[in-house]
């Protein structure tokens, strides 16, 4: 179900980041040196193919909350923004630095004109923050983000399983109408 915030309409799907050819830019959820790894780094950089690596040598390393905008290569998108999301309980404070990460890639976005972005549950994987709760600070980051965006038009989550879209439709749904 898509809700909607100031004129950008927000998503949250079950699927395959590597694979959403209707959005602009897709968000990696890398690693400080921005090279392949497990996760959505390494499902991001094998589709991209080793182009891409080449393209984010220079780059790197980035920080927790940071962003870098690289090009997709043999993805279907124009572009790929990297951000580094918190460590959970070792980056500190993990709120401001992961609410950085999605205030950082959307502005990346509107710096190219780019209409839309498909995002993962930043962090939640191997970075260990709780789902719920990093669905709460993307919700609440994007809500405020949003009255600003002039070109960005769409915002999608691409969740890996069913059981991460619910939690995330939840909490939106929760924040989006109140």
């Amino acid at each position: 179900m898509a809700l909607s915030a100031n004129g950008v309409t927000i998503e949250c799907i079950q699927g395959d980041i590597t694979r959403q050819d209707d959005v602009d830019a897709v968000v990696n959820a890398a690693n400080a040196e921005l090279m392949s790894g497990g996760g959505v780094a390494g499902a991001i950089h094998r589709a991209a193919g080793s182009a891409l690596a080449e393209e984010c040598k220079p780059l790197a390393p980035i920080k927790p909350g940071e962003a870098v905008i690289t090009g997709a290569h043999n993805m279907p998108n124009q572009y790929v923004i990297h951000v580094l999301g918190p460590v959970y309980g070792v980056d500190e404070p993990a709120a401001t630095l992961l609410a950085s990460c999605y205030r950082e890639a959307l502005d990346l976005a509107e710096s190219k004109g780019l209409r839309s972005i498909a995002f993962p549950a930043i962090s939640t994987g191997a970075f260990g923050y709780p789902m719920d709760h990093a669905a709460d600070v993307a919700s609440r980051t994007v809500l405020a983000k949003s009255a600003e965006l002039e070109s960005v038009e769409l915002i999608r989550w691409v969740l890996f399983s069913e059981e991460d879209r619910e939690v995330h439709q939840r909490i939106f749904d929760l924040m989006f109408n109140a």
